[in-house]
């Protein structure tokens, strides 16, 4: 039975780390509101409100992280904010 208790363990920690990313806007003096608004409904799925609010973030503390999950999932995002002209990066979690 212990065997597979450090199997589960192993499996869990796994999953954790291929999860351990965020996909981080910052902010630029280049692009409107409306137009990062729209940006993170289009690119990322957010509703108004949350795409409103992590554009009040990036412009009074620079940046925002806007997304989190698995690096595969936020790296297409990220470059398609990128090719709206926008800022982003995908980093790993602490």
């Amino acid at each position: 039975m212990s065997h597979s208790t450090q199997t589960d363990e192993l499996v869990f920690e796994d999953v954790a780390l291929s999860e351990g990313h965020q996909l981080v806007l910052y902010n630029d003096d280049v692009n409107t509101f409306d137009f990062v608004i729209d940006s993170l409904v289009e690119v990322c799925r957010h509703d108004s409100l949350q795409a409103e609010q992590c554009a009040f973030i990036v412009h009074f503390k620079g940046k925002c992280s806007v997304k989190n999950g698995e690096f595969d999932k936020l790296e297409p995002m990220c470059v398609a904010l990128l090719d709206r002209g926008l800022s982003a990066t995908v980093e790993q979690t602490a």
